[in-house]
């Protein structure tokens, strides 16, 4: 059994972690209103530009001069995901959930016999999975120095990956982000960017018709590239919203088990020291007797 110096000691360092965990959690309450704030902005753009884009691209599909960022290469052989997680932990299953979704489409796609490789955004999902896919990964970009998350950042990765698709290194490439809902609900969401998937309009809804100055084609190559930034931008902003909620669920839920632990933790100290109290007294009382 445990010494009461020993006891002592471990409600101090408990009483001590649960300050840490308390801080934590009202730093990431400050920053989620901020963070949520600009991921629910991003939104409408993103949707909007994916509206629009998807407009234009149902005219000019069947041209043969459609950008291949639509049509793609023709095959579906290589796939390329691009995993964005977070660049820290502490954040319950936030970082883990983005890797079990591709994880799963990974597995998936091997067992069809596709080939898989991995663009990594954020440290953690990169330290996760290279211990399965360490050779497959062929690009890691962490963002651990960028204070505050600009559409710079989302056109480097955008440029990085349309690179490495003009040089014919993959065919597909799907993203993997957490879509905010709330801060008890993170949803892990995969969206293919390349080639751009085209969704049919709604039965009864009514097209929206455009008249473009250029032609589709010389449109499409200028917003295509646009997109993929627009489109990841939005994934970053997403998972910034995120990791700051998930993050402050789990050290709310942190700070409580805390408190849990120090009142069992004291009233363990409480009952032993009575015990040794009550052991010595019938020790001294036993003594008078004796005499």
């Amino acid at each position: 059994m445990a010494s009461l110096k020993d006891m002592r000691v471990r409600i101090a360092s408990t009483k001590a972690t649960q300050k840490i965990t308390k801080a934590m959690q009202m730093v990431a309450a400050s920053k989620l209103r901020r963070a949520q704030m600009a991921a629910e902005a991003a939104r409408p753009y993103a949707e909007k530009m994916d509206s629009v884009i998807s407009n234009i691209a149902g005219a000019a599909a069947g041209s043969p001069g459609a950008p291949v960022l639509l049509a793609g290469t023709g095959k579906d052989q290589v796939h390329l995901l691009l995993v964005c997680t977070g660049e820290r932990g502490l954040s319950g299953a936030f970082n883990s959930s983005i890797v079990r979704l591709a994880r799963e489409r990974a597995y998936a796609l091997m067992n069809q016999g596709k080939e898989v490789k991995f663009f990594c955004v954020g440290r953690k999902g990169y330290e996760q999975l290279r211990r399965t896919f360490d050779k497959q990964i062929i690009e890691n970009l962490e963002l651990r120095s960028v204070r505050q998350l600009g559409f710079v950042n989302a056109e480097d990765i955008a440029k990085k990956v349309i690179a490495r698709f003009n040089a014919g290194e993959f065919d597909v490439c799907t993203l993997f982000y957490s879509r905010f809902k709330s801060v008890i609900s993170q949803i892990p969401t995969a969206q293919q960017l390349i080639p751009l998937v085209v969704e049919a309009p709604a039965a009864g809804s009514v097209a929206t018709s455009y008249e473009y100055e250029p032609e589709e084609d010389e449109i499409l190559s200028t917003l295509l590239p646009r997109n993929l930034a627009v489109q990841i931008f939005r994934a970053l902003l997403e998972n910034n919203a995120s990791f700051y909620g998930a993050q402050m669920s789990a050290m709310d839920n942190a700070t409580r088990n805390a408190g849990d632990m120090i009142r069992k933790q004291t009233l363990i100290y409480n009952r032993t020291r009575q015990a040794m109290i009550t052991k010595e007294l019938i020790e001294i009382i036993s003594g008078a007797e004796a005499i």
